[in-house]
């Protein structure tokens, strides 16, 4: 009897600790899958804070970025070639900004000033009167229609002639001239019998003649820097362009709206001058990359004096201008009579 309560005793001991382990076993498998679902349920918010952070991170990123940008040395443009030559903020009587200034009589040839006339340095844009030349010397219709393929916009990527846009000769010869169109520009050039190797021999050629003996064209637009011209020869393209009659309306222009791919386009006159009417201009033309600065050649009439004008090299982007105003009003304060001249061209 004795023996048989302690077995039931004993029973009750095993099953007791049973169910104890059983219910301590449960509650860790429970505490270790509730430990796995916060870590789960803990690793979705992580990563989604991660997210966040590296989105919103992208703004301070762009800061540091910008901010060891500006830490480091400003890579300025190249400079052009006459500051490397040293002509660059040189002194003069008339304080004109442009490293290189002509002032020539047209009709008698007089020099009345000169700054470094005599060095050749790149021309830019003012290569378009040569080219001008060129296509009307060659007597191709004006009418003929010229197409603006994939040659002329990879010469030049920023214009509102896209591939594909139609013009006359007469059309691209305006935009050239007036707005300095490079793709215009181009076209001519590669509408040209033999294509753009033939024309620019043609333009050599035309420099010779007229008496370019410090010159060099390289290509239609003036974007090469291996267009050179000395002032002195500019003022030989000056007079030998003034005679071409299209020329000086064309370059004189103030606006132009053309119709290019059915929506109407503004051009401007690249020469704030003659869109202002401040000068008595009968031919002009700008030009500008980094080799050559801020360029600008006029015919203009002050005191009734036919002046063919000449600055190349100008150091801001309105002073080129300027100078030409400069030249202008120093002109007119002149006494009576013309100034004494320096030489006179041969």
């Amino acid at each position: 009897m004795c023996l048989n309560r302690l077995w039931l005793l004993a029973f009750v001991g095993l099953v007791s600790f049973g169910i104890a382990t059983s219910f301590q076993a449960s509650a860790a498998n429970k505490d270790s899958q509730t430990a796995k679902s916060s870590k789960a349920s803990a690793k979705t918010p992580v990563k989604s804070d991660v997210k966040k952070t590296a989105k919103s991170s992208k703004k301070p990123k762009a800061v540091r970025t910008t901010v060891t940008r500006t830490s480091e040395p400003v890579v300025e443009a190249r400079p052009s070639f006459a500051t490397a030559l040293g002509l660059r903020g040189q002194h003069d009587d008339l304080s004109l900004k442009s490293s290189v200034a002509m002032v020539v009589n047209q009709d008698t040839k007089e020099v009345y000033f000169e700054k470094n006339s005599s060095v050749s340095l790149p021309i830019a844009s003012i290569t378009k009167l040569m080219t001008a030349m060129v296509v009307l010397d060659s007597k191709l219709p004006l009418d003929d229609t010229i197409v603006i393929n994939a040659d002329d916009v990879h010469i030049y990527r920023t214009s509102r002639l896209a591939g594909g846009t139609v013009l006359t000769r007469e059309e691209a010869l305006l935009l050239a001239l007036m707005s300095s169109e490079n793709r215009a520009a181009y076209t001519l050039g590669r509408n040209y019998p033999g294509g753009i190797p033939a024309f620019v021999d043609a333009m050599n050629r035309k420099a010779k003649e007229i008496g370019m003996t410090h010159s060099h064209f390289a290509d239609p637009t003036g974007l090469m820097s291996e267009n050179v011209a000395s002032a002195e020869d500019l003022t030989r393209m000056l007079s030998a362009a003034y005679q071409y009659k299209m020329i000086r309306e064309f370059s004189t222009w103030p606006d132009l709206t053309m119709v290019i791919g059915k929506r109407p386009q503004k051009f401007l006159n690249t020469n704030r001058l003659v869109r202002a009417g401040d000068m008595n201009i009968g031919l002009q033309k700008t030009g500008f990359i980094n080799a050559a600065g801020k360029c600008l050649v006029m015919q203009a009439r002050v005191n009734n004096t036919p002046l063919l004008l000449v600055f190349l090299d100008s150091v801001g982007t309105q002073s080129r201008f300027a100078d030409a105003v400069r030249v202008r009003d120093w002109y007119e304060r002149m006494p009576s009579g013309e100034p004494t001249a320096i030489r006179r061209l041969m």
